[in-house]
């Protein structure tokens, strides 16, 4: 069977080709000129010697040129390596050089490292979105890929084909790149979507990044698919992302629970915001406290929390509705996906808040494998479960519960403890801002509680005045013994909390 997941652009097209498709700034790009520009890519990209299954990097932040090469990289029948624009040449080496990369498209954000990255790779073939910037010795403008004629077909890709890889964070050890298919896309942004009515008269804020599987799947892939229209924000900033609702009289946004912290603490004052319907938030688990704040704030908005990893192309769980959430749950399976908790000598285990496991999922949304390492996909794809790493259990109704990952869980004096616990207490904390929690090694206990703070501005809170509050809320062996004070936690691309950084400060 053959199938092509650049078919979604193409059938918007068809159906209504003047919509608009792209906000960005002041501009307007209609799905005709988005199809017509991804076809030229697609030209040039085989002009230059590409053939079908051959990995183009593209190191661009949440601009159109993004979405003419993504398109225009599935409709030529080649895999698309989206990276980091911060990526030093360093990091760029490793990818490009682990997923066997032949052309990479970069932006002068990245210039430096991405040429000097490029060069240790072996990879001559360069593109730049130069905004005006002298290009390097041997690159090309983007721009130039547009003088090619369009491309007429649609390459006809097998269903199964690699359209993405995805590269992991790393957080386990070195990136592995995921191979993400062109139906297991398809499955993802055709079935997630539907569950909150998405349409083609929705507006969708894009910034999310557009090279992580939450930006990609769920905004643009999700907004193509149905027809509906994006506006791009290269970056995340509270206000612009007010502006531009209010501007564009957005209905839907995506983002993680950092994100909404941010807007739950942003001025809105005057402003009109009430087309904004749905908030979907993915990437870490969503503290309720945060929930109530974002919700009070936009009359009428509902915050829905899902869960995925890069691995499931995004959706793997979701709550479909203000009446049938449940806070701090990831909700149900979505349809076509399965999902078991196991203990760790692999048996089922059934509902209860006692019966925490390992959550195991499978169905349409699951990888093929990661790129070039049959031992690391064998040990996560076994018997056609994918092993997610992270530790939940499910309730007597069908709903799951993260409890944390299981490389974070913290085991102090023999008694596992959950960060995510303890972090919901502490946000509940009216002067608290953000807060992780994770284990130090100590000498008596294996590991002690460290609680990293970051607190309202004014507020005078002291290290004993954190902890007296939690130990108020937690079992003794559960609360902080200790509480660091930081003006703001480090964050990755997406606004996810490192904390990797916190264990090695």
């Amino acid at each position: 069977m053959s199938f092509n997941l650049a078919i979604m652009l193409q059938e918007s097209v068809t159906a209504a080709p003047s919509a608009p498709m792209l906000y960005m700034g002041d501009a307007t790009i209609t799905y005709r000129e988005v199809d017509d520009r991804s076809r030229r890519v697609a030209t040039a990209l085989r002009d230059r010697g590409l053939q079908p299954g051959d990995k183009v990097a593209v190191q661009v932040p949440n601009v159109p040129e993004f979405v003419y090469a993504y398109f225009g990289i599935l409709r030529a029948g080649l895999t698309m390596v989206p990276l980091n624009p911060l990526f030093t040449a360093r990091e760029m080496a490793y990818h490009l050089d682990d997923s066997d990369t032949r052309l990479l498209i970069t932006s002068v954000f990245s210039l430096a490292g991405a040429v000097e990255g490029a060069a240790e790779a072996g990879v001559s073939d360069v593109v730049v979105v130069p905004l005006g910037t002298e290009l390097p010795d041997g690159s090309v403008a983007f721009d130039s890929l547009l003088d090619a004629p369009p491309f007429d077909d649609l390459h006809p890709t097998s269903a199964d084909d690699t359209a993405v890889l995805l590269y992991t964070s790393g957080t386990t050890g070195r990136p592995k790149g995921a191979e993400l298919t062109h139906y297991q896309l398809y499955m993802n942004c055709t079935v997630a979507p539907e569950l909150f009515g998405m349409s083609a008269s929705d507006v969708s804020i894009g910034v999310l990044p557009l090279f992580h599987v939450f930006g990609l799947s769920s905004v643009l892939n999700a907004t193509t698919r149905w027809g509906a229209s994006v506006a791009l924000l290269p970056r995340f900033d509270a206000t612009a992302v007010i502006d531009e609702i209010e501007r564009r009289r957005a209905t839907v946004f995506a983002g993680v629970p950092t994100m909404y912290v941010a807007l739950a603490e942003a001025d809105a004052t005057g402003r009109d915001l009430s087309t904004l319907r749905a908030a979907v938030s993915g990437g870490a688990s969503i503290p309720g406290e945060v929930i109530k704040a974002v919700e009070a704030k936009f009359t009428g908005l509902v915050v829905l929390e899902g869960y995925g990893l890069s691995e499931t192309a995004s959706t793997t769980t979701f709550n479909v509705s203000a009446t049938e959430r449940k806070v701090l749950s990831i909700g149900k399976p979505v349809w076509g996906v399965e999902m078991k908790v196991i203990d760790d000598e692999g048996n089922a285990l059934s509902a209860g808040t006692d019966n925490v496991g390992q959550l195991l999922v499978r169905g349409h949304n699951i990888m093929k494998g990661y790129y070039k390492r049959p031992d690391a996909t064998a040990d996560a794809l076994r018997n056609g479960w994918l092993h997610t790493g992270d530790l939940g259990y499910r309730d007597d109704e069908g709903y799951y519960f993260v409890v944390d990952r299981l490389k974070d869980m913290i085991v102090r004096g023999g008694y596992n403890v959950y960060p995510r616990e303890i972090e919901e207490v502490l946000y509940s904390h009216p002067d608290v801002v953000e807060a992780a929690v994770i284990g130090t090694p100590d000498d008596r206990l294996g590991e002690e509680v460290v609680a990293y703070v970051a607190v309202r501005d004014g507020a005078d809170l002291s290290e004993a005045d954190v902890i007296t509050f939690a130990k108020e809320q937690l079992a003794a062996y559960k609360y902080p013994r200790s509480v660091v004070f930081v003006a703001e936690l480090p964050k990755g691309a997406t606004g996810k909390i490192l904390k990797r950084e916190l264990r090695t400060s």
